[in-house]
């Protein structure tokens, strides 16, 4: 791995010229890039999926949607659809993508996607004069859209400042661009994180002056029953072997979550964001028929759950004993109230 990344180093320092560059147009102002008149927060990362976005988007929309009425805003990764487009009762994963669709269970904000957010953002206003504040998901490199606060993500296990550009590492763009983000949250940190620690990440990411550092955790959930799947799983405490199945960027939270609740744990893996098929069921339904164990399940990520959802895939899944395990985002104890007041003070403040 470290031969192959020395030699895709000369294509990262072009990748990373040609980002610099870009970047740059839009400082010198040679790329337009819009403000708008209401609350527009920013949720990205430098490198490529792995950072919990989704479930960041998701800990915004608990924090605001009490007292003000949001809107989210996606590009519809991997969708089948172009343009504009605004959830409703009729629409699924092919037309919003899988983390939009995710965020279809709040029933109470708006849901959209549109590849120009510039175009998705007039879109939201012109239909919903009322609102108070839109969330941009994984809107850190598009920069056609100003946004008033962005937050950028960065996995506690591999800080960005560790990393290289794409291809020899996961990086879209030179470190030097965090200097655009107004908040950088720690993702997937441990619950506790000593002073040392902390200091020596702050001296590792070196924040501007005007830029604040805080740490977030993931919250794992008991195992949960798939919608429309006839399998409930067991007391965990009756589990011996659990096959891991997934297709996102990052699982090993999960898999250290999942450790403490078996004897056994084995992973079933594809890439991020992968759209599960027949065949892909077909050879988990095999892994799991020939592992030798009494008490076994399979369990996978709420995130994969969405991509399940095909009429087709419900049925191959349905005689299956598979779960899932559902999370959420807390800020650090010594964060949290401090994160929280910057967030709701700036939406109160611009709305």
């Amino acid at each position: 791995m470290a031969i192959l990344r020395f030699i895709l180093l000369p294509f990262s320092f072009l990748y990373g010229c040609l980002s610099w560059v870009r970047n740059k147009f839009f400082d010198w102002g040679i790329l337009p890039s819009k403000a708008f008149n209401l609350p527009i927060i920013s949720v990205g990362n430098l490198s490529v999926g792995g950072t919990g976005k989704t479930p960041h988007v998701e800990y915004l929309i608990r924090l605001l949607k009490k007292e003000n009425k949001l809107a989210v805003l996606s590009r519809g990764y991997k969708r089948k659809s172009k343009g504009f487009v605004m959830a409703d009762e009729n629409c699924g994963i092919s037309e919003l993508g899988d983390e939009a669709f995710q965020l279809t269970k709040f029933d109470d904000i708006l849901v959209a996607v549109d590849e120009k957010r510039v175009h998705g953002i007039k879109m939201l206003t012109q239909r919903n004069k009322n609102l108070d504040a839109i969330i941009l998901d994984d809107a850190f490199q598009h920069r056609y859209v100003k946004p008033g606060l962005s937050i950028l993500l960065t996995d506690y296990y591999n800080i960005y400042k560790n990393d290289f550009m794409l291809p020899s590492g996961n990086l879209r763009e030179f470190t030097t661009g965090a200097k655009r983000a107004d908040i950088i949250l720690v993702t997937k940190s441990p619950k506790i994180i000593s002073p040392i620690t902390r200091r020596n990440i702050l001296k590792m990411i070196k924040p501007k002056d005007y830029q604040q550092l805080f740490f977030s955790r993931i919250k794992h959930g008991n195992f949960s029953p798939i919608p429309g799947v006839d399998f409930i799983p067991a007391k965990e405490s009756k589990i011996s072997f659990i096959l891991l199945f997934s297709g996102i960027a990052n699982t090993y939270p999960l898999e250290e979550y999942l450790k403490g609740k078996c004897k056994r744990l084995e992973i079933f893996s594809f890439p991020d964001h992968h759209q599960f098929t027949i065949s892909d069921l077909e050879k988990l339904e095999k892994k799991f028929n020939d592992i030798f164990a009494k008490k076994k399940i399979i369990v996978t990520t709420e995130k994969d759950v969405m991509r399940l959802q095909f009429p087709e895939l419900r049925e191959k899944i349905n005689h299956l004993p598979i779960c899932y395990v559902p999370i959420e985002v807390a800020i650090n104890k010594k964060d949290r109230e401090k994160f929280n007041q910057i967030i709701l003070n700036y939406v109160e403040a611009n709305k």
